[in-house]
């Protein structure tokens, strides 16, 4: 999408289905906490693919996990679907990450179960989420991957590795995909093929929130939050 067409991750005139508040969250190094997320506010629209850019060490990834749960802020407000997750307990956060959230990491490997196929991966991901595992063959014909339902991760390329991976997490119509770099890794033609997953699996009702500062995905937002130094840089 055109920078010009494009909205700010606030979404204007979508409902949020992630925001933040007064963020602040460090992550740790040898010689102490070091600040990686300072006074970040902002929100992430509903049924859009927003993607949280900027250089390396701006803070995307940890922004990813605390809106993952899998990460702890510092201060600040984390909703998802309008549930503080600060205020959980692990086994509750635990229990909302896999009803609303689906969640893509950045190497493709470790997404995925190297002994099962790639239908039966996203089957199992839909009964883990309480839902119905007989949308997994669509799901992976609308990634792309109708021809490859048989196939292992090994006999998978990184690119579809990846797109098996995030039909994994969103099969079950998860409230949203967040993703952490998720075409890092790959070559140019399975990261053209993975941001067009992307967009159909926008284009079918999902909510993508991801990390990335990858030119490519970046024209394919709908929404776009800049970092900078753990800052909000543009939005």
């Amino acid at each position: 999408m055109p920078a010009s067409e494009r909205s700010p991750a606030t979404g204007r005139g979508h409902p949020a289905v992630a925001r933040c508040e007064a963020l602040h969250a460090d992550y740790v190094t040898a010689a102490g906490p070091t600040p990686a997320l300072v006074d970040v506010t902002t929100a992430f629209a509903r049924g859009r693919l927003s993607v949280v850019a900027g250089p390396s060490g701006s803070g995307k990834s940890t922004l990813l996990r605390v809106l993952a749960g899998l990460h702890r802020p510092r201060s600040g407000l984390v909703e998802v679907e309008g549930v503080d997750l600060t205020s959980l307990t692990p086994g509750r956060l635990r229990r909302l990450r896999r009803r609303t959230m689906g969640l893509v990491l950045q190497n493709p490997a470790d997404n995925l179960i190297d002994y099962l196929s790639a239908v039966e991966q996203v089957e199992l991901a839909a009964r883990l989420r309480g839902g119905d595992p007989s949308g997994a063959r669509d799901l992976l014909g609308a990634v792309g991957l109708a021809h490859r339902l048989d196939s292992r991760p090994s006999e998978l390329s990184g690119g579809e590795q990846q797109r098996v991976a995030f039909a994994a997490a969103a099969v079950g119509s998860p409230a949203v995909l967040l993703a952490d770099e998720p075409t890092a890794q790959l070559d140019a033609q399975a990261d053209s093929a993975l941001v067009a997953a992307m967009r159909g699996l926008v284009d079918r009702g999902a909510t993508l929130v991801v990390s990335s500062h990858d030119d490519t995905v970046m024209a394919a937002a709908d929404d776009l939050l800049t970092l900078r130094d753990g800052r909000v840089a543009a939005r």
